[in-house]
Formats: structure tokens, sequence, C-alpha cells
């Protein structure tokens, strides 16, 4: 749904508010309570096993208690619709997981870390939610981090005008962090279908909400947000609780945007078993929350109003009683995962399929990269481009996105607020449905950090975490990089951290074909990708030029390029430093010196077998790089030299690299920070004599 159009609908609000006020109360339907207290009794049944299970040393070391949630999280479960809706409950909605349809033993198995289909196969904690076939998405122990991934499935529906909900979860204290807020105004913005719900114990493990929360209430707080219904409830109540669910997923499925139901529990239990709450909660407050039990509640309701009967009740809990021990006793019958797969799913297989084809015009590298988004557009209608600034007229702010909105439309060019974690929350939620396929824009390398959370805790291990069931085809670009006068905030290099983070793609071109083509691979791919363009490239025609590839030629990761051959000695280099290393060497020929580049293209894979091959050849190694010299990629580049190739080598590796400073804004300063041609050339001389 565009933004004009949730404009138009803010002007039916009114009129909605109207029909969701309309809405009969729901009365105690029988067979809807009974599956609830079935979905609650089952939460607390398995509670009461994980704890027997720890103590009894089952294999199990972590158990989350979710005694006093049950209600909120069945209740919730039961106003979806399972295979058709979404969900991202967090670490403490087992009852919601449940209620939506899984397994009893998987759960009990996912405790104890065994191998099986769904939950990860033991590569995540108990109760990190994760099932393709119910739409649950893989779930991680990042405190609010699900909250942005929701809003970007649900942004992913509106495109695809279909009539789906998605549901996420947290506790109270999820509602400090910015991903948060960042998914309230963005949904709101957006009008998207998403209920939000917030779990509202009191405590976050040992903060009290006087601690944690201005004003002491989540739901004054997100009231602001225009767009938004706010329900605040006793979450203890099936009546109250299950009308404010049953009008937000009305809300949402009518497509008339968002709502937040804040729903007050006791946390009855400790946070988990390695919590001891009478460290920091009063006799008093331990007793008042369990005299707020919502199981016992509900019970004495349904017995009061007759809905079910003492034995009734009983039956159903000594039923379930023995459905819990019977899953337990097969869960833990089952196998491990073996130790040969620890490190395997990394990354989802991908294949390039290439098809050559006679060259165009020359192009310079803003340009190729303009054209390879389009071209990808223009041949997969998933393909979504957002970010600061990318929409409409500007483009970018360097122009790269320039006139995609004009050409594909408001929904699929689209700008976002200025907030980098929103962008890569969003591409991760965007791509969970297997149709749309991001490639997102944060304006400079620089300000990438406030994204970082969820780009290394979330979007780079997806396909590990979940034993390969979600993976994430997302392009990140970035422009990056010094030389042009920008300080300290617009001229870093980040690669290394990059390359550091299991499961990312990280993506240098040097050159306008190099450029096109990789882009173009990247949101092929099935895995998620950061793609980093050296702003000082983008407009260079004397080595970055060059005649512009076809629509479907695309270029695998991991394959090295060998620029220049030579025979005195190997240069590697990547980005901005090939032209650099380009230019010396050629200096350098004029008097006799031979310098073979290697431009590795991608770091990440790294083909170090084209480096291997060379060094075989000169027997020297120097690594050009701009980023500062301590712990640069450089030094993973000389330590594969050392252990793979030291038979060859002649000489100690030498680094090239800027220094261990950041990237001031006066350019006499910037040049002595980042390395120049003739720190370049003394170094090359130096070591070619040695």
């Amino acid at each position: 749904m565009g933004i004009h159009a949730v404009r138009t609908l803010r002007t039916e609000k009114n009129l909605l508010d109207d029909l969701i006020g309309r809405l009969p109360p729901a009365s105690i339907d029988r067979k809807h309570a009974l599956r609830a207290l079935e979905v609650m009794l089952l939460a607390r049944l398995i509670d009461d096993k994980m704890e027997k299970m720890v103590r009894q040393n089952k294999g199990a070391t972590f158990q989350l208690s979710v005694k006093g949630h049950e209600m909120i999280g069945a209740l919730s479960a039961l106003a979806m619709i399972p295979e058709t809706d979404w969900a991202y409950p967090y670490y403490r909605d087992r009852s919601f997981a449940l209620g939506l349809g899984c397994s009893v033993e998987e759960i009990l198995a996912a405790f104890l870390a065994r191998d099986i289909p769904h939950h990860s196969g033991g590569r995540m904690m108990p109760d990190h939610f994760s099932h393709k076939k119910l739409r649950i998405p893989c779930q991680s122990s990042v405190v609010g981090s699900q909250y942005l991934q929701a809003v970007g499935c649900a942004k992913g529906i509106a495109l695809s005008g279909r009539q789906e909900v998605v549901y996420v979860s947290g506790g109270d204290g999820s509602t400090s962090q910015g991903d948060f807020h960042e998914a309230l105004n963005f949904a709101s913005l957006h009008g998207l279908p998403v209920v939000f719900v917030v779990q509202d114990n009191g405590w976050a493990i040992s903060v009290p909400t006087a601690e944690q929360t201005a004003g002491l209430t989540i739901a004054k707080m997100a009231r602001g947000y225009e767009g938004l219904i706010v329900f605040e409830i006793d979450g203890c109540d099936y009546v109250q609780t299950n009308d404010a669910l049953r009008q937000a997923v009305f809300r949402a499925r009518s497509g008339h945007g968002p709502s937040l139901v804040v729903a007050k529990v006791p946390r009855i239990g400790s946070h988990s078993n390695s919590d001891d709450p009478k460290k920091y909660k009063t006799e008093e407050q331990i007793a008042s929350e369990k005299e707020r039990d919502p199981i016992a509640r509900f019970e004495r309701l349904l017995i009061e109003q007759g809905v079910a009967s003492v034995f009734e009740i009983e039956e159903l809990r000594r039923r379930l009683f023995q459905l819990v021990e019977d899953a337990a006793m097969a869960a833990d019958k089952l196998n491990g995962p073996s130790r040969q797969s620890a490190a395997d799913k990394v990354f989802a297989p991908f294949e390039i399929i290439n098809n050559p084809s006679e060259c165009g015009e020359s192009v310079v590298m803003m340009d190729a990269l303009n054209h390879a988004i389009a071209e990808e557009m223009q041949r997969d209608p998933g393909v979504i481009v957002f970010g600061q600034d990318v929409a409409h007229g500007k483009g970018g702010v360097f122009g790269i996105t320039r006139n995609l909105t004009q050409r594909f439309g408001r929904d699929r060019c689209f700008n976002t607020p200025l907030a980098e974690s929103t962008i890569a929350g969003l591409s991760i939620g965007l791509c969970a449905d297997g149709i749309h396929k991001p490639v997102a824009e944060i304006q400079f390398a620089d300000y990438s950090w406030t994204a970082i959370n969820q780009i290394f805790n979330e979007l780079s291990s997806i396909y590990y975490r979940s034993n390969g069931e979600w993976n994430c085809p997302v392009v990140i670009r970035m422009p990056y990089g010094g030389y042009i006068q920008g300080g300290p905030y617009h001229s870093q290099s980040i690669e290394a951290y990059l390359c550091h983070c299991p499961g990312l793609k990280v993506a240098i071109p040097s050159n306008a074909a190099d450029a096109k083509r990789l882009l173009k691979a990247a949101i092929r791919d099935p895995n998620p990708v950061i793609f980093l363009e050296h702003k000082a490239l983008y407009r260079q025609r004397l080595f970055c030029a060059r005649p512009e590839p076809g629509a479907d030629e695309l270029l695998a990761f991991g394959v090295a390029n060998v620029v220049r051959e030579g025979t005195d000695v190997t240069l590697v280099a990547w980005g901005m430093m090939v032209m650099m290393a380009n230019d010396v060497a050629e200096t350098l020929a004029k008097d006799g010196f031979s310098v073979e580049i290697i431009d590795l293209r991608t770091l990440v894979p790294l083909d170090f077998s084209t480096v291997l091959t060379s060094l075989k050849k000169t027997s020297k190694l120097l690594v050009l790089h701009e980023a500062p010299r301590n712990c640069g990629f450089g030094a993973e580049i000389a330590a594969r030299a050392v252990e793979e190739g030291f038979r060859f080598l002649d000489a100690p590796v030498v680094r090239v690299a800027g220094k261990d400073c950041p990237v001031p804004y006066c350019k006499e300063l910037e040049e002595e920070v980042l390395p120049q041609k003739k720190d370049l050339e003394a170094a090359l001389r130096q070591l070619i004599q040695f």
C-alpha cells in the first residue's frame, strides 16, 4: 500500500473506529474457551516439565519460564489464521506457538537441542521459534529486533495486496529499544497490517517499570503515532483480552492499519532458570503475582459461567499432563545434530547462470549500477528499492537510483525514514514471503552502525540459525571510502568489520563492468550481500569506465581478476586501490619493474587461489587497502599467504594501508592519513629489491 493511499485511509479512520466500537463483545464460546485453556495448560505443563528436566540434568541447561503469560499468547494465536498469517513471537510466547500449531514434541526437542526439522535443529536456544509452514520466521535472542522485521513482512503483504496479518510480540523491556519505536512509526506511516502485542509483566529481568518506562505506561507513549490504535488491557482477563485481539486483527485484515495491544500480565516464574527473583522482588510482590495467575482465574470464570465443570477441567489437565510426558520421552530419544554439521548452512547454495553478450557503449560506475538495478527490477517484479532519499527526483545522494520511482512506481522505489535500523530490519521482513527481494541503500557506510544489530545479529545468520529453513535474499548498498574530503562520517572503509561476520557476502567492485555484473548477481543471490561502492569511483572515467555488459551477464562471487600480469611482485587490492595500484605499476614499468595486480572484487567469498597462483610466480606480496592498517582485511590476506604460501615467499608480506586514525576532513590531513601513490611506489620498490 502506497503512502498516499494510507493518507486516504486515515480520512476513514473515524468510520473504522466506529465500526470496531460496534463489534459485539466476544461471548464465551465453549469451543474457543476450552481450546484457549488447553493451550494455556500445555504451556504451563511444559514449563513444569522443563524445570524437572533441568534438575535431572537431561541435557538442557537453559529454560525460560512463561508462567503468567499463557493467556495473552494463547488468545493471540487463536485470533490468527495458521499458515496464512505471519508471526514473530518472542521467547516468552510459547503459548502462542502452541496455539498456532507448533508440536509439543518439537518444542521439547528444541529445548533439548535435538536435530529436528523446525526451531533451528539445535542451533538456537529454547523457545526461539522458527517454522516455515506456520509462517514463523526464525526468531532470535536479540531484544526488540523482531518488531522491524514484522513491519517489513507487513510491507510485503501490503505491496502484494494480500489479506494477511502479521503478529509480533515482545516484553515490556523490549519497548525501550529504538527498533520498537521505529517499527511503530513505519507501520503507522504506511498503514500496515501489524498487530503489536507487548506482554507487560512489569520487569525487564530485574529492572522494574519505574526504571524502564517514562510515565510508567507504554500505551501512553505509543498513542502519539497517528494511525495506530492502542489497547491497554488486563492480559489475565479472558473477555477483555479476546475482545482487544479480535478488534486489532479485524482492523489489520481490513487494511486499516496497525494496532498495539499492551497486556498487563504477571511473571510468576523467574526470568530464566539462572535467575533468582528473590534478589530483587519482595515476598509481597511474588505473592501478588501468583494471585494474578491467568490459568486459575480463567478456570474459575469457566466454572462460574457454566462453560466447563471442575471434572472437565481436571480431566483435560490429566490428559495434557500425559501428552507432555509422552512428548518429553519421545523428544529425549531423538538424536542431536552431528558434530560434522556445525559449520554447515552458513550460505544457501547459489549457482551463477551467465549469458555473456556483446558489450555496449562505455559507461561510468554510477550509470552501470543504475542500469543493473533497473534491469533486475524489470526482470523480477519482486525487486524492491528503498532507503534514504532514493526515491522520486533525487535518486539517492549520488543519483544511483534516479528515475526508478518514475519507471517502476512509488511502491517499488520508496523513501524510508532517516533510520538505518529500519532499513535493515525492513529488508529482513520483506523477503520472508519468498516474493520480494530488497535492494536497500544506506546513504554512507559510516552510518551503517545503527543498523549493525539487524545486519550482524539477524540478517547474517538467519539461514544458519534456522538450519536452512529460512534465507534472506537482501542486498544492502553502501557508498564508502575517502579521497573526496568527506571527513570522519563520510569516509570510512568498513570492509574488515563486515568480513568478520559469518553469513554476509561482501562485494567491492573497482570498475563499471564489474559493478554491474556483480550487483546483478547479488540481487539474484539467495544470501545477504553487502555491496560497497567507492564514491570516488562513481564518475571516474579514465580507469573505471568500461563497455557496458548486457542485461543477462553476471559475475560470480569469489572470482578475482588479474588486472595486470607481472613477474616481480604480487599486489592485491580492491575498490579504488586497484586504480591506484594500476597507476603506480605503470610508473614502475618505465623502470623495468613488473607488478602483477589482483583485484579481489569480492572479499566474501574470497578467491585466494588466484593470489596463491600469483605468489608461486612472483614470490613477493604487497596488500593495499585504505582502511586503517590495524586488523584491516590486508591482515587476513597476509596471514593466509604465510599459512598457505610460505614456501613460495622470498620476502616478508608488506601492507600499505591507512593510518590507525579516523579520516579527517581537511584535504591535507586526509592525504596524510590515506595511502597515496608515493607511499605505494616506495613500498613496491623496496619490496622488489629485497
